[in-house]
């Protein structure tokens, strides 16, 4: 089974709903990555309260996301998630990236959370149900900023020179 672009352009741009939708269901799948990182990290460090220890955590928990990006997006252009949705991440010329263009994506890819995670330590501790709201409409105002630029790519694709793509299997097995 191949895989190639679709529609009339060859490089045509997912919309914001399916994008956001994809998003979400990587959220899902990431939660097991994180929970599984976790307890690796727990067990190896012999974590018996929440808070010991957290920043290492944290520091392992970046990295592990970032392996899992970037060996997805540099081998084939897709994580599960954008598998699953048809979308996949190419340079903005058309080709694959390497990892270096896909490390420095996913650095940049931060970006749809630094402006909230930035008001809520400036405002000191909060609710769950306030850090929620500040980190969604952080979320979702940064996926609003799309709607700027000409092919309605994402701050950091632009930054990066990557773009996410409308892409489904050819062969067989597509539908």
């Amino acid at each position: 089974m191949t895989s190639t672009p679709t529609g009339a352009g060859a490089l045509e741009t997912p919309g914001l709903k399916r994008r956001l939708a994809c998003f979400l269901y990587e959220a899902v799948l990431l939660f097991g990555v994180v929970m599984a990182a976790g307890l690796v990290w727990g067990v190896l460090t012999e974590q018996r309260q929440a808070l010991v220890g957290q920043h290492g955590l944290q520091a392992v928990v970046f990295i592990v996301l970032g392996i899992y990006f970037v060996w997805f997006w540099s081998r084939k252009g897709q994580t599960l998630a954008m598998q699953t949705w048809h979308i996949r991440l190419l340079r903005a010329d058309g080709s694959p990236l390497s990892r270096g263009r896909a490390l420095c994506r996913y650095l940049l890819a931060w970006l749809w959370f630094l402006p909230a995670l930035l008001i809520l330590w400036l405002t000191g501790p909060s609710s769950g149900p306030v850090v929620t709201t500040v980190l969604l409409g952080g979320v979702l105002a940064y996926a609003a900023l799309a709607r700027l630029h000409p092919t309605r790519q994402y701050l950091h694709d632009v930054i990066c020179s990557t773009r996410l793509v409308t892409w489904r299997p050819t062969g067989r097995q597509a539908s």
